[in-house]
């Protein structure tokens, strides 16, 4: 078992990158589609040990990033399986470069509690679908891919994501 630490498949240093240049994009992922900070955190390591402990299954470097978004995804949605009631709490967001006003602040938060808000009148897997195709700007085949189903079931669930997200726009307009 010693050898196989001490002989990595990609060393510490590379693994160390890897980790710092996607941790954000992942755990934001991850939180948008848990909607909890908490559990995101636990997920977006989770997911990270994974993708770890599984680099052999890596064919090319090029696709890690994609790789790592599709574990990360599916890590989510096994979660939203397994406890079908999950908890939300407010996001700490990094601190602006530029100091905000209170009212900028408030308005932030609003929009964000809007946001998922609306996000929550969603399945788990339209959710995470139009999170994918929408926020993160994958390919529908990507999509796809990460939620291991057609490229029809990720399209039905993007419209059906979109649909309810317009009405709930419509009755909470501002």
């Amino acid at each position: 078992m010693s050898d196989l630490i001490d002989s990595p498949l990609i060393s510490q240093d590379a693994q160390s990158r890897f980790v710092t240049e996607n941790l954000r994009r992942i755990f934001l992922q991850i939180y948008r589609i848990v909607g909890n900070v908490a559990d995101a955190q636990d997920l977006t390591q989770e997911a990270f040990i994974k993708a770890l402990s599984r680099q052999d299954q890596l064919k090319d470097e090029k696709k890690a990033a994609h790789w790592l978004s599709r574990i990360a995804t599916n890590t989510a949605l096994d979660f939203l399986r397994r406890n079908s009631r999950v908890s939300f709490c407010e996001m700490e967001f990094a601190p602006e470069r530029h100091s905000e006003s209170p009212e900028e602040i408030l308005l932030r938060s609003e929009h964000q509690d809007y946001l998922q808000k609306g996000l929550d009148t969603l399945s788990p897997r339209e959710r995470a679908a139009l999170v994918l195709r929408d926020v993160e700007d994958l390919p529908a085949e990507e999509v796809a891919r990460q939620l291991s189903c057609s490229k029809a079931t990720v399209r039905s669930h993007i419209a059906n994501g979109r649909i309810k997200f317009r009405k709930y726009a419509t009755r909470n307009s501002r």
